[in-house]
């Protein structure tokens, strides 16, 4: 296995002023100190509102990619909405020379795809408008035609408008990525992506970083429960006994 582009994201906490003061407040930051990343795979996951969000976009900021998305030659801003957080990132890298890499965020991708029109660089990206595609076809044409090996890919619920099955493809292509030496940093609620064998996973939650086995984490334990005795749990969630 070659070694890997980042080997860990640091926080420099000499140079916090006001560390009361968001995003340093959030308890994911607030706790963090060092954390190391695995050579091939690292996941972030973790419930809405913890701030796994505003730490995978500071990794890619610190990481020289557009806060909105894109590649590292994406220079565009739709909204400024990016936290200070990665000025005060250090990463820890290898000499290794990154050959590729993108930022995808679910929620700005959108902007990417009309800032790839404006630019005309559509043919790059399957030679198809992203606009003319559906959110999942859009993302799988990324994917398929944009990601070459010997990079870094941090990704922001590339899950989001995917079927089962089509996560399953993804889980297939982000192999044969990491078969070409490349490096991804993912934040996800899916189950499937997060059974990657041999993954780094690390719950963000309200009391700070942790790292976890897959059979540990919340989204494995629910889906499993759920698959295992489905109408069990529909009749304790939807009944209407207070009790």
């Amino acid at each position: 296995m070659p070694e890997p582009f980042v080997t860990a994201i640091r926080l420099d906490r000499e140079r916090i002023e006001n560390a009361e003061a968001f995003p340093f407040s959030l308890p994911c930051v607030r706790n963090l100190d060092r954390l190391e990343l695995d050579p091939q795979i690292t996941f972030l996951v973790g419930e809405n509102g913890v701030g796994k969000s505003t730490l995978i976009e500071a990794i890619a900021v610190a990481l020289r990619f557009n806060p909105e998305g894109g590649s590292r030659s994406f220079n565009f801003a739709t909204r400024e909405s990016h936290s200070v957080l990665h000025e005060y990132l250090v990463v820890e890298r290898t000499p290794r020379r990154m050959l590729d890499g993108f930022f995808f965020r679910a929620e700005s991708f959108f902007n990417v795809a009309t800032e790839l029109e404006n630019v005309g660089v559509v043919r790059s990206y399957g030679g198809r408008s992203l606009h003319e595609q559906s959110h999942g076809e859009a993302f799988m044409s990324l994917l398929e035609h944009r990601f070459n090996g010997g990079g870094v890919f941090v990704l922001d619920e590339p899950e989001a408008a995917l079927s089962p099955s089509r996560q399953l493809t993804v889980l297939r292509m982000f192999h044969d990525l990491l078969k070409e030496a490349s490096q991804f940093i993912i934040a996800t609620h899916s189950p499937i992506l997060l059974s990657y064998p041999g993954a780094r996973i690390y719950h963000v939650s309200p009391h700070g970083i942790e790292r976890v086995v897959y059979e540990d984490t919340e989204h494995f334990q629910v889906t499993r429960d759920f698959l295992a005795a489905p109408e069990r749990m529909l009749r304790v969630l939807l009944s209407d006994d207070e009790e």
